[in-house]
């Protein structure tokens, strides 16, 4: 039990973490928000407590003086700057490592450098005052529990002559907590025997505030002693899901507006108990405004609270959702299979029950597919830092602006995109954003931004790294390439092959290798892991004006979209994504795997999947191709017959397949065979090397 529980506060530990990483740069860049400043501190607070409770006594005596620091920022007695921001951001790391460490109690000498570091911080004397504050707030304070107050203010008539703005005081109110204010008009005059100078309202403030009962009275500390304010707490936050919100009558009770006999009388009619309360003008219609305005105040609240309670998030670990897509998948086929068996013997009843079992399959599959779903912002929020110090490595003021976060991805593509987001963004804040003052002079911002942003396009996602940088140089370029002997100087190339130069191993235009680029490592990378998904990669760029990297990539890897082609008695399926078209093939070439076939004036070249994966069966009377694109041309694939459309839940490849050239997952059919996944792109590299030899021979032999 005690590693279960210990397990459960190392992930809530590295979730704080997380969400800490972001409120410090938030912080960053509005220092002056005190919401974000509370919530650093409660973050610390909570890890220092938790942190102690399960023996890492190290990180909770570490948190402390942090959470020492952050406490003088709360209370304005230290101002937030850029060093204690970065300060911060390293002690984040420092205890990321900490949680990591086997030796719980130690505290690492890097540590107690950083713990110097923010003691200098603090000026003489406040440390030891903060020892006595935290020592204090190691108790519960019951006036820091969120609670919903009801004030009564009524200023004195000459309020005005002092320079009193009762408005002014509402506002600040306002500040403190989300407040219902009911105005009582019943004392104004009138028109004509109305004084200017003189106030003749009265207010109700039902206000839920986390705001102790001294920082409300702090609000009304310079109205002059004629004025009037009540405060009476009505509901502690903790209490409120439990109990039952206050009727009508028991507000009116409490606040003394009329008797628990009148009440009892009221409730004898037919007539609502405030109806009956005012025509008997045991309370005033003003009274009973307010009693409802509190009344509704209380059950929005409750309301919201309850279901806050009710759609809270559960973790769930990813291994147990990996299990349910495959649970589903043997549904998928087992439902086909009962379909089939129906369909032969006949049977009206099994039929039906068939087809009820493949609407209810569906929704579980559709519902399983969402829980695998995520928002795209889980790592956009974390290359915030990665830019923040990069751009402090490079002496550069950069700026990543994100846009559509919410957009969703199966976590399987988000896991597998961090590393190629990584490298580009990366590329965009070295090579791409000039200097400061280099920009100053090309008359740019010499904040250069870089915009990671994600959309939807039908069953793909467009995820765009750009930055407003000097653009990619083909000259440049193309030199390196040379070079580095990946092209001659003689070679013709188009705009958009020598930016597909940058993505060949080993090429960089870095002219010395520094901490961040320079050593010929990532782009390539980038293409192999995008292709590797499913998905595509493309350069557009502008000289002067900046680049964009698009990456098109499929929603998910665990069921996609086929199409169920046949060769002999065995099954393949062609992802729909890189599906151009279905034509009929005459076959000319017999025994060769690849050739070439012409397409409306167009030479495609094609690979005979017959003879690349060696079937040797009898050849049908008739053939057809399936043209399909690989991101840069397209190809054919040979087959025997298309037999159509098929949503494939993919199935991984045993270690003895993994590495099976052309094929990059399996799926069950309905009839419990196995149809396999054609891998596109990879067939697309072995149709290039195949030119390439052929080429190089009829070289070496001319």
């Amino acid at each position: 039990m005690t590693d279960k529980m210990t397990e459960i506060f190392l992930d809530e530990a590295n979730d704080l973490l997380d969400k800490l990483e972001d409120l410090l740069l938030e912080l960053e860049n509005n220092p002056s928000d005190s919401e974000t400043i509370s919530a650093v501190f409660r973050s610390m607070h909570t890890i220092k407590g938790s942190s102690g409770m399960f023996g890492f006594d190290a990180i909770s005596s570490f948190t402390h003086d942090i959470e020492t620091v952050f406490d003088e920022v709360r209370n304005n007695r230290l101002p937030v700057t850029s060093k204690l921001i970065t300060l911060t951001l390293r002690a984040r790391d420092q205890i990321r490592q900490m949680l990591d460490n086997e030796d719980k109690t130690e505290l690492p000498s890097e540590a107690q450098t950083l713990v110097n570091s923010f003691k200098e911080l603090l000026t003489p004397g406040q440390s030891s005052k903060q020892e006595e504050s935290a020592a204090e707030n190691a108790e519960p304070n019951k006036d820091m529990t969120e609670a919903i107050w009801r004030i009564r203010f009524e200023p004195s008539k000459d309020i005005f002559k002092n320079g009193t703005r009762p408005l002014g005081l509402l506002e600040e109110l306002r500040s403190l907590g989300t407040c219902t204010v009911t105005p009582f008009l019943s004392k104004i005059p009138p028109l004509n025997k109305m004084d200017p100078h003189t106030c003749y309202l009265s207010w109700q403030i039902i206000i839920t505030t986390k705001a102790s009962i001294d920082e409300l009275k702090d609000v009304f500390i310079f109205i002059d002693s004629d004025s009037r304010v009540e405060y009476n707490c009505v509901f502690q936050i903790d209490d409120l899901i439990e109990d039952q919100p206050k009727k009508l009558g028991e507000i009116l009770v409490e606040k003394n507006e009329t008797t628990e006999e009148a009440i009892a009388a009221a409730l004898g009619t037919q007539k609502t108990i405030g109806q009956v309360l005012t025509d008997a003008k045991v309370i005033s219609k003003e009274a009973l405004e307010a009693a409802l305005s509190e009344q509704q105040h209380v059950k929005v609240l409750q309301e919201k609270k309850q279901q806050e309670t009710v759609t809270q998030t559960i973790k769930v670990n990813s291994e147990k959702l990996d299990k349910l897509i495959d649970l589903v998948g043997e549904l998928v086929t087992f439902n086909a299979r009962l379909g089939q068996l129906s369909q032969s013997i006949q049977n009206n009843v099994l039929s039906t029950l068939g087809e009820q079992g493949e609407r209810l399959i569906i929704e579980l599959r559709d519902t399983a597919m969402d829980m695998r779903m995520l928002p795209i912002g889980t790592i956009f929020s974390r290359f915030r830092r990665l830019v923040r110090d990069l751009a402090g490595n490079l002496n550069k003021d950069i700026e990543l602006i994100t846009e559509g976060a919410e957009t969703e991805l199966d976590k399987t593509v988000i896991e597998k995109l961090n590393d190629p987001l990584v490298h580009l963004i990366r590329n965009s804040v070295d090579h791409g954003i000039e200097m400061p003052d280099e920009r100053k002079k090309r008359g740019k911002d010499p904040v250069g931004k870089v915009t990671l942003r994600a959309q939807h396009a039908g069953a793909f996602v467009i995820i765009t790294i750009e930055d407003d940088g000097a653009g990619l140089n083909k000259r440049v370029i193309k030199q390196k390439a040379v070079e580095k002997k990946l092209i001659a100087p003689e070679d013709d190339l188009s705009d958009s092959e020598i930016y597909d130069l940058i993505f060949m191993p080993g090429f960089s235009t870095a002219s010395q290798v520094t901490s961040v680029s320079g050593r010929g490592v990532g782009m390539d990378v980038v293409k192999k892991d995008i292709m590797a998904l499913g998905g595509t990669v493309s350069t557009v760029t502008e000289e002067g004006k900046g680049t964009k990297f698009i990456l098109k990539l499929p929603l998910t890897l665990a069921i996609i979209e086929g199409i169920l082609v046949q060769i002999a008695d065995s099954y393949f399926i062609i992802p729909l994504s890189n599906v151009v078209e279905c034509l009929g093939f005459e076959r000319k070439i017999f025994g060769k795997i690849s050739g070439s076939i012409n397409i409306r004036n167009e030479v495609v070249p094609y690979i005979d999947l017959r003879n690349f994966f060696e079937i040797d069966a009898e050849l049908p009377a008739s053939e057809q191709v399936v043209i399909v694109n690989d991101q840069d041309s397209r190809l054919g694939l040979v087959v025997d017959k298309v037999i159509g459309n098929y949503q494939t839940v993919i199935k991984p490849l045993g270690k003895l397949y993994r590495n099976v050239t052309g094929i990059s997952g399996a799926t069950i059919l309905g009839d419990g065979s196995v149809a396999l996944i054609i891998d596109v792109f990879k067939l697309s590299d072995v149709l290039r090397e195949s030119d390439s030899l052929t080429a190089m021979q009829q070289t070496a032999v001319g």
